[in-house]
């Protein structure tokens, strides 16, 4: 199968993918023109419109006053509920307000950990568990706490019980993303925690996305009868399922290679062997590759209508990446420099995405409003 290297150079965009409307409706001053599209792989390439697709625009920015947030879900009533890495602090965000919920015990913050990603049990409706991925003193764990209601409406926070621990931990390279699956199972995402011997050992938890039940208990049907689903990551940020039920996730390369990575069971995605689409047999290419960290350093993902949305750390940009069955199509770059760092890409209730800066001191929000 053909993988695509994001050239340095402009390409044309010559893919279809879910169009995004074109309001804004900033919450502070007047109205801007859109930030053009552009497939720019590397800074200082001239910008070119992506030809016969309206632009992505922010509808709404809401300066929330954030202190480094890593991770948002959604609760039934449009709730967005937020984890700030090195407070520990669980925010809700109502009406454009953010309202902390408590600090979440045993956190350890330091370097790339914290307090990190979170998900919403697929029958939050019953158990009323959020999850949520952090760095303690030993290790990182995932641990689970109910979120309930109070008399004035305002989500509260229950004791947090851990349900699973030992995976390595480290000052960069910690993983964190975690999301429940369509089939009722919480995948994990972790680093390599700078030990290079763990991604390739499939008994180890470092470098590996897993998978989980609700309780914690390796999951059915595992390629290797225990916690691993895929092997060979180096730091594994985002996941999301596309329409087909298929897996995707975006990792960081070292210095090049950053990837979107078509998940399947236990196939290997060759760190620290090797790292982009290099075709060596035994391990999976990348679908997508990024050939500088410059560009991209990939965080959150979400993907909607056959297209993959990514958050660029170091590349302060939204990418867009057309979705064509197994295989991922040219990217294009939106707000460039703009906003500074998105961390996280989020799919709100009522089918807008949502954007988490990192690192603005301070951080806040961005909503972009879809086309129908």
């Amino acid at each position: 199968m053909a993988r695509l290297l994001v050239q340095p150079h402009l390409l044309l965009l010559s893919c279809s993918m879910s169009c995004l409307c074109l309001a804004l409706a900033a919450c502070t001053g007047p109205p801007m023109p859109p930030a053009p599209a552009t497939d720019s792989g590397t800074p200082g390439t001239a910008p070119g419109t992506a030809v016969g697709r309206p632009a992505i625009e922010i509808q709404e920015r809401l300066d929330l006053q954030l202190d480094t947030p890593w991770s948002a879900v959604f609760l039934p009533d449009g709730t967005a509920v937020i984890s700030e890495r090195d407070t520990a602090l669980i925010k809700a965000v109502r009406n454009g307000k953010a309202t902390a919920l408590g600090r979440i015990p045993g956190v350890v913050p330091g370097g790339e950990g914290g307090l990190l990603g979170l998900a919403l049990s697929p029958d939050f409706g019953a158990d009323h568990y959020l999850y949520a991925y952090l760095t303690a003193q030993d290790d990182n764990r995932v641990v689970r706490l109910t979120l309930g209601g109070t008399g004035d409406g305002q989500p509260a926070l229950g004791r947090p019980e851990t349900v699973f621990s030992g995976i390595p931990k480290a000052g960069t390279h910690n993983g964190g993303r975690i999301r429940f699956g369509p089939d009722g199972f919480l995948y994990v995402g972790t680093g390599d925690a700078q030990r290079r011997e763990q991604p390739q050992d499939p008994n180890a938890l470092g470098g590996k996305i897993l998978r989980l039940t609700p309780g914690g208990a390796p999951a059915p049907g595992n390629p290797f009868g225990n916690a691993v689903y895929s092997l060979g990551h180096r730091n594994v940020q985002g996941l999301a399922w596309d329409e087909s039920g298929r897996l995707w996730a975006s990792e960081f390369g070292p210095d090049v290679d950053d990837e979107l990575n078509l998940i399947l069971p236990g196939a290997n995605y060759g760190w620290p062997e090797v790292t982009g689409a290099p075709h060596r047999a035994g391990f999976q290419d990348a679908r997508l590759v990024w050939p500088s960290t410059r560009d991209s350093s990939p965080s959150g993902l979400e993907i909607r209508e056959h297209t993959a949305y990514l958050g660029a750390l170091r590349g302060e940009r939204l990418w867009a990446v057309p979705l064509n069955g197994t295989e991922a199509g040219s990217p294009v770059a939106y707000f460039t420099g703009q906003y500074g760092r998105i961390r996280d890409v989020i799919l709100a209730p009522d089918g807008r995405l949502w954007l988490l800066t990192n690192g603005e001191n301070p951080d806040f929000a961005l909503i972009l409003r879809p086309l129908p």
